[in-house]
């Protein structure tokens, strides 16, 4: 007979498992049974050729899990587990306790998670002979971990606007509109082993490149332009193309902000900093001066 044990890792699973029972004259009975767990059950059932025999299996084995790189390299990889001690414990004999009696060791509930993605976990109880150690978990994964969960976009670009005729010798101005999302701040945390790690990222700077080969660096997200400045140069962030865009391919210059959000992070005794980019594309119409006679 073969036992297999299925473990249910969804927050909100209801299964139904139905095993037939047959018999014949030669055979003698055959069937099969469930055993279930808090969180797993153990079907038994027989299989035609087959006999005897562990298949499978919870995979708790009283180790204390922990985590790791998959590859050896990627921190983001890392598979971190937590445990909570079960309250109240399972009931004697329950498949939870593997075997073994209350008092012999402990039933914890176990979650583990792996890198950046949220909700990305499994939960089960497993059966530990010791208590388990205080997870070891590095402060900089979780601060990855919380940044991977923030939505972060590039330059949301008001000026210049693709819509837009510019003149060539004309300061043109150039700003952007800030939000959560493309400009900052934006926060969020991370947390796992007792450590909660918080993050908090802003755009520090937005370099522009103007397509006439030109670039320009704005530590800030500019100034809009008011008809009161006239043709005045913008104190913040501007340009003056000295070329009309007709070259160019489609007519227009295609100009590139890229901004670099600047991310400090702190929790689990530490701090740090991260840097992400991001970009954004318009194409911009530049033109001549027309002289009506």
């Amino acid at each position: 007979m073969l036992t297999r044990r299925i473990a249910i890792t969804a927050a909100t699973v209801l299964a139904v498992v139905s095993v037939p029972v047959t018999s014949s004259a030669e055979d003698g009975p055959k069937g099969g049974g469930i055993e279930c767990g808090f969180y797993d059950c153990e079907v038994s059932v027989d299989i035609p050729g087959q006999t005897g025999g562990q298949a499978g299996g919870s995979g708790s084995t009283g180790g204390t899990g922990g985590s790791g790189s998959s590859d050896g390299s990627d921190p983001t990889d890392q598979k971190v587990c937590s445990y909570k001690l079960a309250d109240p414990q399972p009931h004697a004999g329950g498949l939870d306790w593997e075997g073994h009696e209350p008092g012999d060791g402990a039933v914890y509930e176990q979650t583990c998670g792996w890198g950046g993605v949220a909700g990305n976990a499994i939960v089960r109880m497993v059966w530990l002979a010791d208590p388990p150690p205080q997870e070891t978990v590095d402060p900089a994964v979780l601060a990855q971990r919380a940044v991977d969960s923030m939505t972060l976009l590039g330059p949301d670009v008001a000026s210049p606007r693709a819509a837009g005729k510019y003149t060539v010798g004309v300061p043109m101005w150039m700003w952007v509109n800030q939000s959560a999302t493309t400009y900052g701040p934006n926060s969020a945390s991370a947390s796992a082993g007792g450590i909660t790690v918080t993050a908090t990222a802003k755009v520090s700077k937005i370099v522009w490149a103007m397509g006439d080969g030109a670039s320009v660096t704005c530590n800030g997200p500019g100034t809009p332009y008011t008809s009161s400045a006239g043709m005045a140069q913008s104190p913040t962030c501007g340009h003056v193309y000295s070329k009309i865009s007709g070259s160019a391919r489609n007519g227009k210059f295609p100009v590139t902000a890229t901004s670099t959000w600047t991310i400090n992070w702190q929790g689990g005794g530490q701090a740090g900093q991260l840097t992400e980019v991001r970009q954004t594309n318009v194409q911009v119409a530049v033109g001549e001066v027309q002289v009506v006679r």
